[in-house]
This record gives C-alpha cells, sequence and structure tokens, in this order.
C-alpha cells in the first residue's frame, strides 16, 4: 500500500508561525494504537522507525518515553529535533519540541483514555515521573 504525505496547515500564535495538524493526520494518529516515529540523522537521512503510543491532546500530537531520558529513541530524536511519524499509510514529517508543562496533565488524561485497557502500563507513562521525556510533534512542510 503506498504512503501519502499529510499535509498541514498554518496557524499564527504571537508573532511566530505554527503549523496545525491536518484532520487527516490527527485521526489516522487516533485511531492507531501504535505509530512508528523516526528521527532525522545529521546528513537528513532517517533513522529507523520505532513504535510507540501517541496521544493528541489540544490540537497537538505528543509522546513519551516509557523507559526515560536514556532510551535511545528519546536521546536521537531530542538531539535531531526532527524526524516523522507514520500512522497507517500517513507519513508527517515534524519537529521533536519539549511539552509544555501546562499540557502535562492533559497529555496524563489523553493516555488514559487511549489506552485504558493497559493499565498497568499506562500507570508507568503517566504522572510527574515521565514529564521531563514527553515530546510535542510539530508538523512541518
Amino acid at each position: 500500500m503506498a504512503q501519502s504525505v499529510i499535509r498541514c496547515h498554518r496557524r499564527q500564535k504571537g508573532h511566530r508561525r505554527l503549523m496545525v495538524w491536518s484532520e487527516q493526520a490527527i485521526n489516522a494518529i487516533a485511531r492507531s494504537d501504535e505509530v512508528r516515529i523516526s528521527s532525522d540523522r545529521p546528513d537528513g537521512s532517517a533513522r529507523p522507525d520505532v513504535i510507540i503510543w501517541a496521544v493528541e491532546f489540544d490540537g497537538d500530537i505528543f509522546v513519551r518515553s516509557a523507559r526515560g531520558a536514556t532510551n535511545g529513541w528519546f536521546r536521537r530524536a531530542v538531539t535531531s529535533g526532527s524526524g516523522h511519524i507514520t500512522a497507517g499509510t500517513n507519513t508527517t514529517a515534524v519537529r521533536f519540541v519539549a511539552a509544555d508543562d501546562d499540557a502535562q496533565a492533559g497529555v496524563d488524561a489523553a493516555y488514559r483514555s487511549k489506552y485504558a485497557r493497559y493499565p498497568s502500563i499506562v500507570d508507568g507513562i503517566t504522572g510527574p515521573a515521565v514529564y521531563e521525556v514527553t515530546l510535542r510533534l510539530d508538523p512541518v512542510d
């Protein structure tokens, strides 16, 4: 099955231009229990995909490292700052950005809701202990 690249829309916030997720991309991620993310290497090529959980909160997409800040995919994402997320056949280029503190409780609630059937796993990826390993994925053109 061919992959399609999701195009996102621009929005203004203050004096900074930001991209917002398209409805198609948000829906694809929301319907997917697991997504694939990859970070970019210094030469611009993509690293191999990692399967991860992702949630939507307040129009943004978030991921967390279940194994902390030393987890390889997390370190590479933070170092690179850019990569891709794939949900189903839809791939979106992203920037990896530290999540704002004021989003954390909502991200917790989104994980608990989306992955409620896995309570023991969700307990390990919600709460203050994982806030520092929460990334917001900002779409880019």
